[in-house]
């Protein structure tokens, strides 16, 4: 499957996806001098072949589409002379994803689906300095013996995704009717989403909504940044927050998903002065809160080294069932590192005197 034919891989995945690889042209196009104004969608979809509006729309929204070198909304007016481009986070590169064995926790699996439970550090879909080595390549793997499920085939795969260092639940569909219709309930928002996070400082409210538009940081493009929810900057994202545990300096909080942005939690409990603790991205890998005694500083380097990545596992995910029409529920355990992150921060509260 050539990758750089259209812009096919645009397919609206924004669940905590990474996006912090540099940007690589894939078309250019210039705008005749008799140009009449047209919307950047529709000029884009009557020069190219093999898209579609919508994968147009959402490559815009991910801010892939500029003109004159400025990333432009979809209902940007095309004039004589623009430079359009589309860019991607990738170069131009002919990926096959190819079988590779990795170990896969699966959780669920039946003809329609699976759900995995993805440990932390494995990157879910192959890209930039990622080719090999992923989640894809994984099930890949597993199914490499039942041709009826090609990996390769977009119109199956990946529903969603989690950042490279976030651990949890994934859904992947194994049939097009299956990836079409759990689809469509991530995009209505039907689904059930359940963070588990450890953040910076005390959490005041007991439970609390963060709603803030999320865009690329203009001064930081490996970053996500919130901007105004009246605004005309990024896309609506809400997420629902609730106290489970403070310890002194850190709080750990589960959060509920109501849309599924680039970096929802760690950009939005970062907003609120609450980043995630270890999370690199976002300066959580600092010490945000405490003391400044060395024995507190070696304590939270202690607390660094147990747990090296953000902490956030999404723990629970429920869906109905593409065929069925059942109601499907999974959750996950709090991995290892977090499991031993948490209990350090437990112990330290009554001792810390």
């Amino acid at each position: 499957m050539k990758r750089n034919d259209d812009i096919e891989e645009i397919e609206g995945f924004d669940d905590e996806i990474d996006e912090s690889a540099p940007l690589y042209e894939h078309h250019r196009l210039i705008a005749d001098k008799g140009q009449t104004p047209m919307r950047v969608d529709k000029f884009l979809i009557d020069h190219l072949s093999g898209t579609s509006r919508n994968r147009v729309q959402k490559a815009a929204d991910a801010g892939f589409i500029m003109v004159n070198d400025v990333a432009v909304k979809r209902s940007y007016k095309v004039k004589p002379g623009d430079v359009v481009k589309v860019m991607l986070d990738r170069p131009h590169y002919d990926n096959i994803i190819s079988p590779e064995d990795i170990p896969l926790h699966i959780v669920y699996e039946d003809d329609d689906l699976m759900v995995i439970n993805k440990p932390a550090g494995l990157v879910v879909h192959p890209g930039v300095g990622n080719w090999t080595g992923t989640l894809l390549n994984a099930i890949a793997w597993h199914l490499k013996d039942k041709p009826q499920y090609d990996i390769n085939n977009p119109e199956i795969g990946l529903v969603h995704r989690i950042d490279k260092d976030t651990s949890g639940l994934l859904v992947v569909a194994k049939t097009p009717n299956a990836k079409t219709h759990l689809g469509l309930q991530f995009f209505n928002k039907t689904t059930k989403r359940e963070y588990n996070a450890l953040v910076w400082g005390t959490v005041k409210d007991d439970c609390g909504r963060i709603e803030g538009n999320i865009a690329r940081n203009p001064k930081d493009r490996m970053q996500m940044a919130v901007f105004d929810p009246a605004g005309d900057i990024g896309k609506p994202a809400v997420t629902h927050y609730e106290v489970m545990e403070r310890f002194a300096y850190t709080t750990l909080v589960k959060c509920v998903l109501e849309t599924g942005r680039t970096h929802q939690i760690r950009v939005h409990m970062r907003h609120i002065g609450h980043t995630l603790f270890n999370d690199e991205r976002y300066g959580g890998d600092e010490i945000l809160r405490g003391t400044p005694f060395s024995k507190y500083r070696q304590f939270v380097d202690n607390c660094f080294h147990l747990c090296p990545r953000q902490a956030l596992h999404a723990k629970t995910l429920g869906f109905v069932h593409p065929r069925t029409g059942e109601e499907m529920f999974f959750t996950s355990d709090i991995p290892a590192d977090m499991t031993a992150l948490i209990e350090k921060w437990r112990g330290y509260v009554p001792n810390r005197e």
